[in-house]
């Protein structure tokens, strides 16, 4: 799905530019609808932050997940500003250029920031409940290819890590999670599992008690 120019119109020039990046610095692409943003989300940010030895954080509010329904799906600038209500770590940067290149596919979002920034040290973070369905996403292998990955744990996802496609195909690619600090540096396939303080919070939750 790709943002409307309406919506797109309501954003700053500086919500919809990519993030200014030096050379060489370690750089999570966090993306997601963020529908609604909630504490959660932001459990997965910090601790890929702090476990990976991050320089930033790049929380990306896409337009919306081709895989998920849309009919509940709140406007780009309402999960934009929601987004960053939650985040006080300067480092950690909320943006939604995505909607300015029409991006549908994180696959793309992947070519576009190496593409942009090909002198910084990207890494794909996703939480385990994502790690379950990765297989569907268009281009996973390419994604897999092109970035370290970290998946971090959440409440009931764990048995992903032993369950999904994509977790048994990339098996032989994961390293110890003690090395993590440094998979920024591992050129992929790569990708580690970071246990940890879990939320139990979902949007589809929030939205529930929203409804009701």
């Amino acid at each position: 799905m790709t943002a409307s120019s309406a919506e797109t119109a309501t954003l700053s020039s500086a919500d919809l530019a990519i993030p200014h990046v030096e050379p060489g610095l370690r750089v999570g692409l966090f993306g997601g609808s963020f529908n609604p943003a909630h504490e959660g989300h932001l459990l997965v940010a910090e601790t890929a932050l702090r476990r990976l030895s991050l320089d930033r954080i790049w929380w990306m509010v896409s337009p919306g997940n081709p895989l998920k329904d849309h009919r509940n799906l709140r406007p780009l600038a309402e999960r934009l500003a929601a987004s960053r209500a939650l985040v006080e770590d300067p480092r950690i940067l909320v943006t939604a250029f995505e909607a300015a290149h029409q991006i549908r596919y994180s696959a793309d979002t992947v070519r576009l920031v190496k593409r942009r920034c090909p002198l910084a040290r990207f890494v794909w973070v996703m939480g385990a409940d994502s790690l379950a369905g990765f297989h569907r996403w268009q281009d996973w292998r390419a994604i897999a290819s092109a970035l370290p990955i970290a998946v971090v744990d959440r409440p009931g996802s764990t048995l992903a890590l032993l369950s999904s496609s994509a977790a048994r195909s990339l098996s032989r690619f994961r390293i110890p999670e003690a090395e993590c600090a440094r998979l920024a540096f591992h050129a992929p396939p790569a990708w580690v599992f970071l246990h940890g303080p879990r939320s139990r919070l979902s949007s589809t939750m929030l939205r529930a008690s929203v409804s009701s």
